[in-house]
């Protein structure tokens, strides 16, 4: 399906087609027309997460022609910015599609496990199909080339169009900010952000020049705990977990999130600051992305390198048991408490998490420990929000099981840490454009832009376009 403005065109052309108002799902369209041809790319393509009836959205027809699409880049391997990629192929993108190196791996694994549980979710509700199959991921994947930090690339290649660059976000391993020129004025697509200080990647670079930026707000109308706090505080919910002879569950984003956690685990482990108790990493796919996380040791900040080169393993520490098969995991269910559970998925709408929850949520000597952001709808944010009783797996479930939250293991920045990012590019950006949040976090963090730094932002809607020609 095509956008009735499509054709209108006068020199660079910005349409957002996800991830306006709403965290998830997020796809952007610049267009620009030079020497009377036209160049489309796009940024990211994911899926809407959070409600069942959210995710009933990305079966829709896209609202541009995949096939007039020159060029895909992709911020980072997260579902709600790649999620989509197999269907865009399939209806008909035959353009090259662009990450860093270990983006493109972590996409491979999350779109087939993706696949894998839509698959799954399809038999349940009796469809007859899914968005995408298997041969649409490895056609996607034949379409994916890998570009590193600065390496610039022109579309179309003879120029006249966009000159595009990876720029460090440190939200995850391998995430981008893309920068594009064009026109000579330079847009940035932040995607997603990271929360510094980092213990294993570099911090977000620093940006001084851009006209036109489109940013994250996830996190804009909060502020997050100090890492040194929430590392304290996974120390002691450990700590009181244990004393009582509980279950400690965990759900974790596969990517980095996981990686994070174990990595603070192993430090507590390490220096006697909790007991030995099993910990179980039940997710296959979290294991998997963390055999990529140790291949790709270049892209670690230098204090992780310091600690590989004193002979020290990541990821591994006396108690730690990763399960992949199912049977491994039914198993953890015979291991007396205290243990620690880490599963996925990190908002508990899938995974083996929500086994866990279901068997442990009822007993007060438990705890549930959120370290991620929860979508509205999703079971994790119902459990955040101290619900006495949830539906898990058909079955209603009482909720006396402690459930603590530490925001510090965000991988988003905070309200203070955006609005420092906007303020490093204020005296050059002509218009903000700010994204990828709920409606109250985004206008929040809006207002908050043009009350102190006087600068031109705005909260677009899904399908707005605005000509980037100021």
């Amino acid at each position: 399906m095509k956008n009735k403005n499509e054709n209108k065109i006068n020199g660079t052309k910005l349409t957002f087609y996800g991830g306006a108002q709403e965290v998830t799902g997020s796809n952007y369209l610049l267009e620009t027309k030079s020497n009377g041809q036209k160049t489309k790319i796009l940024i990211d393509c994911g899926l809407v997460q959070g409600t069942k009836i959210s995710e009933d959205k990305n079966d829709d027809p896209f609202l541009y022609d995949p096939s007039s699409v020159s060029g895909l880049f992709i911020t980072h391997a997260h579902l709600d910015h790649i999620g989509k990629v197999p269907k865009l192929v399939k209806d008909g993108f035959r353009g090259k599609i662009f990450s860093t190196p270990p983006t493109r791996d972590f996409a491979k694994l999350m779109l087939v496990d993706s696949l894998g549980i839509m698959e799954k979710e399809a038999r349940r509700d009796k469809k007859k199909r899914t968005i995408y199959s298997e041969s649409d991921v490895e056609r996607a994947m034949s379409q994916w080339e890998v570009l590193d930090y600065h390496q610039e690339l022109s579309l179309p290649a003879a120029g006249g169009g966009f000159k595009i660059n990876f720029r460090e976000a440190g939200h995850i391993m391998g995430s981008a900010m893309v920068e594009i020129e064009n026109k000579g004025k330079k847009i940035l697509f932040t995607g997603d952000l990271g929360n510094p200080p980092n213990p294993l990647l570099r911090d977000m670079e620093k940006v001084t020049d851009i006209d036109f930026l489109v940013i994250e707000s996830t996190y804009g109308d909060r502020e997050h705990e100090k890492l040194s706090g929430a590392k304290l505080k996974l120390e002691r919910t450990i700590e009181n977990t244990v004393r009582k002879d509980g279950v400690l569950m965990i759900p974790a984003f596969s990517l980095e999130r996981t990686q994070k956690l174990l990595f603070q685990i192993d430090d507590l482990v390490e220096h006697g600051r909790i007991p030995r108790v099993p910990i179980f990493l039940d997710s296959p796919l979290a294991i998997k992305a963390t055999k990529i996380y140790k291949k790709y040791q270049r892209y670690y900040n230098e204090n992780a390198k310091d600690i590989i080169r004193s002979g020290d393993e990541l990821f591994q520490f006396p108690g730690l048991k990763m399960t992949i098969a199912t049977e491994e995991s039914k198993a953890i269910n015979n291991v007396p408490p205290p243990k620690i559970i880490i599963a996925g998925s990190g908002m508990s709408n899938g995974g083996r998490i929500i086994h866990h929850e279901l068997r442990y949520l009822p007993d007060r000597k438990n705890t549930l420990l959120l370290i991620g952001y929860q979508a509205a709808g999703s079971l994790g944010r119902m459990l955040q929000e101290r619900m006495k009783s949830v539906r898990i797996l058909g079955e209603t479930v009482s909720v006396r099981a402690r459930v603590e939250n530490i925001r510090g293991y965000s991988a988003h920045p905070d309200m203070n840490q955006l609005f420092d990012f906007v303020h490093n590019t204020a005296d050059t950006v002509k218009k903000v454009f700010v994204v990828q949040g709920e409606p109250k976090s985004s206008l929040f963090f809006t207002q908050r832009l043009r009350d102190y730094l006087g600068v031109n932002a705005m909260v677009p809607k899904i399908g707005d376009s605005f000509e980037l020609n100021v």
